[in-house]
């Protein structure tokens, strides 16, 4: 038996760019960002970020790209998949990426309102989440739209 899962916390780097493919199936890529802080050997603090492409796809793609926006918190699960390829210089290549099989916003409605205006947390889903395909048996926890930290420009990893 094998597991390919992964949980991610963290802000997206980027508006998401949404393509399709020839049968009009919508893909859609963004970086996102997770941060670590700890101490090192002096006792100073330091911060460390790791960037994850991320790709969505169908429904999920269409939905993201409505509503996230660079610096939008998500909670997101999802499958590590690597890519190999062969370079102009012919050196062989490879690039992981996550492929998200769910997502949700986090933080407060004012923290996710971007260019695009008023976008809510969630598509109006009933369930408190999006719209779509989700997968809903492991929801993310609860946020509170009311609640939360205030975040500043510092807090962002980008």
């Amino acid at each position: 038996m094998s597991v390919n899962k992964v949980i991610l916390v963290g802000r997206l780097g980027r508006d998401p760019e949404t393509r399709y493919t020839g049968g009009g199936q919508a893909v859609c890529n963004f970086s996102m960002a997770t941060d670590e802080s700890f101490k090192d050997r002096n006792g100073e603090r330091q911060k460390r970020t790791e960037w994850h492409k991320i790709v969505v796809w169908g429904k999920q793609a269409e939905i993201a790209q409505q509503y996230l926006k660079k610096g939008s918190q998500i909670y997101l699960e999802g499958r590590i998949q690597s890519r190999e390829w062969t370079d102009k210089e012919n050196q062989k290549r490879t690039s992981y990426e996550i492929v998200a099989t769910n997502f949700r916003m986090l933080g407060s409605r004012a923290d996710n309102m971007g260019a695009g205006g008023g976008a809510s947390r969630a598509a109006s889903a009933p369930s408190g989440g999006f719209a779509g395909d989700f997968d809903h048996e492991a929801p993310a926890p609860a946020m509170d739209d009311q609640a939360g930290p205030e975040v500043t420009d510092e807090d962002i990893p980008f």
